[in-house]
């Protein structure tokens, strides 16, 4: 479980988004990554019996800075008021290959994962072995523990093309999911679920829905 400490300092930190707050708050952000760290930790250690790509992961190696880049943003508010980490084989950097994630944000957590806008040539290969292999992948997706985990993956505007991509018919029984630009799926977590002590077995248990996913989505970007 999270300390209550932790989500209370990031409900501070949305209110408080300034570097002069931050400096003088510093110790409780300490706290509050530690705290963050040992819950990623945990959740690597039990789900890492099931997934050995991700069993020698460390925390502090998953996890997000919490300063923003705000080079290109509008919003200069320098800090994330959230923590993240992706725990993934490739790492936290990997943009082309699928792996986990949780995201601690008060009113906002959730934890799933998946393969966010990989480059043209990945999503290529990720939409043929969909097409090629729909069967299986409905398989997936329709697996009561993944359904009732996740129910399906993001079909928001933000992820999907709004027309088939080039080389694929709108009858294609698969059209649905190869329209899509990623392939994430990803369930809630309540502020209450985030201080109970069960939280890091959800973690896992999530993963461990979605582990048939991020095979079948590496296999494709492998072959």
């Amino acid at each position: 479980m999270l300390q209550p400490a932790t989500i209370k300092f990031l409900k501070d930190l949305k209110k408080n988004n300034t570097k002069e707050w931050f400096d003088k708050n510093r110790k409780l952000y300490e706290a509050a990554k530690a705290d963050f760290a040992e819950i990623v930790q945990s959740a690597i250690d039990k789900f890492g019996k099931k997934d050995e790509t991700i069993a020698t992961l460390i925390a502090k190696d998953c996890m997000f800075r919490i300063n923003r880049d705000v080079r290109f943003s509008k919003d200069k508010s320098p800090y994330k008021t959230n923590m993240g980490a992706s725990i993934n084989k490739a790492g936290k950097k990997a943009w082309n290959t699928a792996g986990y994630y949780f995201h601690l944000e008060p009113g906002g957590s959730f934890v799933g994962g998946g393969l966010y806008m990989p480059e043209p040539g990945i999503l290529k290969k990720v939409r043929q072995e969909i097409d090629y292999n729909f069967n299986d992948f409905k398989k997936i997706i329709g697996n009561k523990k993944f359904a009732f985990t996740y129910k399906d993956l993001d079909h928001s505007s933000e992820m999907k093309l709004s027309r088939p991509p080039k080389d694929y018919e709108a009858e294609n029984p698969a059209i649905e999911y190869i329209k899509l630009k990623s392939f994430i799926a990803m369930a809630p977590i309540t502020d209450t679920e985030l201080t109970d002590k069960n939280l890091v077995k959800k973690i896992a248990d999530a993963f461990e829905a979605l582990q048939p996913l991020i095979n079948f989505l590496n296999h494709a970007i492998e072959e």
